[in-house]
């Protein structure tokens, strides 16, 4: 066990599951705020960093948490 502070932190940026929609789309949330909706991958970018994300690497779970499938996943 270890005593780092984050280990088991929340990662900034959660993308949630898709959502009906045409088209669908995923709720982004930053921060533990909703800050928007994204129809890809892209959208996720920008909505993080609009709110004070800098470094957004989609790919690092230490910074982004995919719901319900990962970055490529955008449809049902």
């Amino acid at each position: 066990m270890s005593d780092s502070p984050g280990e088991n932190a929340q990662p900034p940026v959660v993308v949630w599951a898709v959502s009906p929609g045409d088209p669908p789309f995923r709720m982004v949330q930053v921060h533990g705020n909703i800050v928007g909706t994204a129809r890809n991958m892209a959208d996720v970018i920008v909505l993080a960093r609009r709110a004070g994300v800098k470094n957004v690497d989609l790919e690092d779970p230490a910074v982004v948490r995919w719901v319900k499938g990962g970055m490529y996943t955008w449809d049902f």
